[in-house]
Parts: structure tokens; sequence; C-alpha cells
């Protein structure tokens, strides 16, 4: 019961967050204030009817189509390779008539329920150098596969991967090397296109770039909400000096509108949320349902983190959405299944009455 609650505010609030962050640039574009908001709300209410349907069913159910799942994510992600939408440089878009998709997206969920499976139903012995390497390259071709044109979403992939493995594995120390392989596969996407580099020099010195625009206004409208804020719908830097404010910078107006307590509010629910789901993992009837609350609380604790750490230029610009508040229909469909599924092992423990 928390979990569900914790979950319908954060909804709540980023609606009329991103209504506020949104309206302008709806306006403008599309004549309409309400245009993102309304775009986001049938969304969110499609959500709901998945988190309904997803927290009904038996998860060990889910997990027995977990392969099939996984090869969806792959032929999706390669399909979207070819025929998908290009926007800003980056083909991350499936048309399917009139709605647009992201295969991403889809495989943040697929890559939970496929590791929740295969290391719950090892007969080898998980803590074995063996069983990670092994686990790890099974996961390779999702992360080639996405970080191709989304290095933000593959890194968030990859950060699932080795937190579930880690929670499985008793030993500390191999994950030394797995942190080194992943900065090595990190370093290697960066090389691969030249504007990845090229947002390492932005973050270094944003003032010296015509690219650093965003951030730098990002941090002016921080830097102007003080502590209480200017007021929902007050903000400046929404009027065109961030561009597309409702996506991965709406922290920013966040905390122009409403200032440090509402930043901390915001972090602080994110928060009571990754801890309850940290909860439901603990008190998980089996190693499966616990892996797959663990892989949410991670999915959902990077996210925040990584998005939070862009907007405020603590590390390069990724493109992380801030979950439930961001801009994205596919984001949130997904978030909200991921959710229903938390809710589906949390109903088989004396978590789901807490």
């Amino acid at each position: 019961m928390t979990l569900l609650i914790l979950v319908a505010f954060l909804l709540i609030i980023g609606l009329v967050l991103l209504y506020s962050t949104s309206a302008y640039n709806g306006r403008v574009k599309f004549h309409d204030p309400a245009y993102y908001f309304k775009k986001q709300l049938f969304a969110a209410a499609l959500g709901m009817l998945a988190l309904y349907a997803v927290s009904c069913m038996d998860y060990h159910l889910i997990t027995k189509f977990a392969f099939p799942v996984y090869i969806s994510s792959l032929l999706m992600s390669s399909v979207v390779l070819i025929f998908g939408q290009e926007y800003n440089g980056s083909k991350r878009w499936l048309a399917l008539g009139p709605l647009s998709f992201q295969p991403a997206e889809y495989a943040k969920v697929a890559v939970v329920i496929f590791l929740a499976r295969i290391i719950s139903q090892s007969k080898k012995p998980v803590e074995s150098l063996g069983f990670m390497v092994r686990t790890m390259l099974v996961l390779m071709p999702i992360v080639a596969l996405v970080g191709t044109n989304n290095l933000s979403t593959a890194i968030i992939i990859l950060g699932i991967g080795v937190i579930l493995i880690f929670i499985s594995n008793p030993r500390y120390l191999p994950f030394v090397g797995v942190g080194a392989a992943g900065l090595g596969m990190v370093s290697i996407f960066l090389g691969m296109e030249s504007y990845r580099l090229e947002r390492l020099a932005i973050w270094r010195d944003p003032e010296k770039y015509e690219k650093g625009f965003q951030t730098i206004q990002g941090l002016y409208a921080i830097g102007s909400g003080g502590i209480f804020g200017k007021g929902l719908g007050s903000s400046l830097q929404k009027l065109g000096f961030v561009p597309e404010a409702q996506n991965d910078m709406i922290f920013s107006i966040v905390c122009e509108e409403t200032g440090l307590l509402g930043a901390c509010l915001v972090i602080g629910i994110f928060g009571l949320l990754i801890w309850r789901l940290m909860v439901n993992a603990v008190h998980a009837p089996d190693l499966q349902g616990g892996l797959i609350c663990a892989g949410i609380m991670g999915h959902i604790a990077l996210q925040v983190i990584l998005n939070i750490s862009v907007v405020t230029n603590t590390i390069p610009n990724t493109g992380i959405t801030l979950p439930f508040i961001s801009y994205g229909g596919t984001s949130i469909l997904f978030l909200m299944s991921e959710m229903g599924l938390a809710l589906s092992v949390s109903r088989q423990t004396g978590c789901g009455k807490n």
C-alpha cells in the first residue's frame, strides 16, 4: 500500500510540474498550453491500467516468459537502428501509427525480468567469476544495441546488471574487475561518436561552447529559485531559455519554481520510493522476487541520480529523463508496469499490507 501511495503521489506531482513547465512550449508549438500535459495524462492512465494488470499477476508467471521478453527487446532495438525515427541526431523511436515508442524503455524492464530469471534459476554457484562473466556477456548484446544511439540508457541497463549480480553474490573483490570492464565499455561507446566526446568538453567548460547554453540556463534556473522558489508557473527560464524544458532538464525548472524546498521534497519522495522497493526486495518470498524488486530499485535510483547530476552539471549531459516527472509517454507506461511488478511481489508477502 505504501508503494502504491508513493507512486500515485509522484505521478500527481509529476503531472502538475509538467503542466507548469510545458505550458509555454505547448502554446508556442501547438497553440495548446495543455498539449504535453494531455499526452502525459493519457500515458499515465494507460500506465495505471498496466500497473493494475501486472500487479494482479503472479510474477513467477511473468518470469517464465523472460527469454521471449529479452529476445523481443533485442529485436526491437535492432529494428529501431534501421527504421527508427531520428530526433536530435539519434534514432530512438519506432512509429506505431500516430504513436511513437521507445524500445530502450522496454529494454530496461526486459533486462530486470531476464536477469532475475537466469540468476535465480542458475544451477552453478553465483559467486564464481565465471558466472559473473557469463551473465554480463549475455547482457552485452542489448547494451551494445541500445548504446549505439542511447548511451545513457545503455549505462542504466549495465548498472542494473551489475546491481543484480552484486546482490546475488556474497563476494566483493570480483566487482573491481566488473567496474573496470564497465568503464572500458563506456569509453568505447564515447569514442564511437564525436558528439559524445564533445559533451565531455562542454561539461568541463559550458561557457566556451554554443551547445553549453542549455546547461548554463539550467544552472541559472536552479540558482534563481532560491529557497522557496518563484511559484508554480512563474519560471522565466522555461520561456525558451532552457530548450525543451519539459524533458530531461525539467528538474531545473522545478528548482526555479519551487525552490530548494520543492527540490528536496521531490528528492525525498524518490528516496522513500527507493527505500520501499528495497524493503520489498528484502522481504520477498524468494530470490526471484527479491531480484525483481532490487532491479527496479536500481533502475529508479540510477535514473534519478544521473538526471539530477546532469542538471546540476555534476556529470556530462547524457539525456536521461527524471522518472514520473519528465515528459515521455513510453517512459511513464513502462515505469508503471515496473511498479506493478514490484506490487506483484509485495502482494505475496506482508509488505503489501504496509
